[in-house]
Parts: C-alpha cells; structure tokens; sequence
C-alpha cells in the first residue's frame, strides 16, 4: 500500500486514504473481547486473532452493503476486494465522534441485564426496537437520547429521525437476507455519517456486528459468515 496514507489504525481494521480522495479500510484477523479472554465483537480491546475473521467481515459487509443500496439507502460504499482484504468508500463526516445505532428484534444481552425489571429474554418487538448510543470506549459506548443528542449539538432531530428510520429499513433487509437461510436476527449494530452531504450508511455491517441464531443456538461469527462466501 505504497500510494495510500495510513491515517487510523483501528481494532479490527486499519483505515488509510488514497490520492484520488476515497479511503480504505482495510480487514484483519484481530478480535476484540472482555479481560476473561472470551471474544466479545463489541469488546472495546482486541484479544487476539482468529484467521478468516477479516476476509468473513470484508465478504459479508459487501453482501449486505449491496442488498441495503437496492433499497434506495445511501452508503459509503465503492467497491471491494476481497482477495486483498480491502474495502474502498467515500469519505464521511461522522456525528459527533460516532453515533451507533442498535436494532432489536429480540430481547438478549445488554438489554436484559439493563431492564431485567420489564424485559425478558427472548420476548421480541417484531417492528424493531432502535436505541441509539454514543462510540466512547472509556465510557462503554453509553446509551444516549434524543434530547441529549439535540442539546449537546452531536445530532438534529431531523437526523435522528432520518438515521432510526433507514435503520429500521437496513436491519429489515438483513433480516430478510438471513430469513431466506433459516437463519434469526435478534440484533445488529450500524453506524451512519453524512456522505455527500447526505446522511448514509457507513462502517460495516458484519458477523461481528450482529446476533443471529438458528433454532436456539447462536451462530459463531466465522459460521454465520459461511452464508456469504459467494
């Protein structure tokens, strides 16, 4: 990668930019997790590698990133390769520091242990459920609210309201996607910017973003990925 600069290196892909003004990101093999050494995707400290898990990020991101724009949901997007382990997009301004945006189909993990008084596992919101929370490892990614959004200048209600309703559509395309194999979301992760000027999807959206099961038995990032290897 002579021609491109290094400007990010991140926990589980480094980013760099190119000449003509796109970037890169580009996929590793490094997971993140919890201090017991159990792999966590959404643990804020890499633990190690496990080989295939770039190549199975990079493959599903292109799969979904695809399906999603088909249904008219901008995104960063530009192309692939897959036997490089790189993702070429368009550059994005983020919301504040990053704004992640999680919908539940059913109820597992931290949203139980947050409201254990009401929820229970497994029960289900059929239209999804979306929370929105702010990227602060320091802080464990908290959740925030509209009104804090607003008042802290991060995001506009009218933002708010485009990023919750192209996520709902998005995680409804995914879910889709992983019905036509047998396969159950119970929840997922993305993140938007503005590209273009326009708000859109960026990031990823890969097994390590995701909660899916079949039956009652959770997929294994690296298994859920072998639904994508075309």
């Amino acid at each position: 990668m002579a021609s491109e600069e290094l400007i990010r290196r991140g926990k589980t892909k480094d980013v760099y930019r190119l000449p003509n003004g796109l970037y890169l990101f580009h996929f590793k093999d490094d997971v993140t997790g919890q201090e017991d050494g159990t792999i966590d995707p959404g643990g804020n400290s890499v633990i190690g590698k496990v080989t295939g898990m770039g190549d199975a990020c990079l493959r599903m991101t292109k799969h979904l990133f695809a399906k999603i724009a088909q249904t008219g949901i901008p995104t960063h997007f530009v192309e692939a390769d897959i036997a490089a382990g790189t993702m070429t997009i368009k550059p994005a301004s983020m919301f504040g520091r990053g704004v992640e945006v999680v919908v539940r189909y059913v109820a597992t993990g931290s949203f139980v242990r947050r409201y254990g008084l009401y929820a229970k596992e497994g029960m289900t919101f059929p239209g999804g459920l979306v929370e929105l929370t702010l990227k602060d490892d320091e802080r464990g990614d908290p959740l925030i609210t509209d009104d804090a959004l607003s008042a802290l200048g991060i995001m506009t209600f009218e933002g708010i309201r485009a990023v919750k309703e192209m996520a709902l559509r998005a995680a409804g395309v995914v879910r889709d996607v992983l019905a036509a194999d047998g396969l159950t979301l119970y929840d997922l992760k993305f993140e938007f910017g503005l590209v273009e000027g326009k708000v859109a999807l960026v990031d990823e959206s890969s097994p390590g973003s995701m909660r899916v099961y079949k039956g009652d038995k959770k997929l294994d990032p690296l298994v859920l990925a072998e639904y994508f290897k075309n």
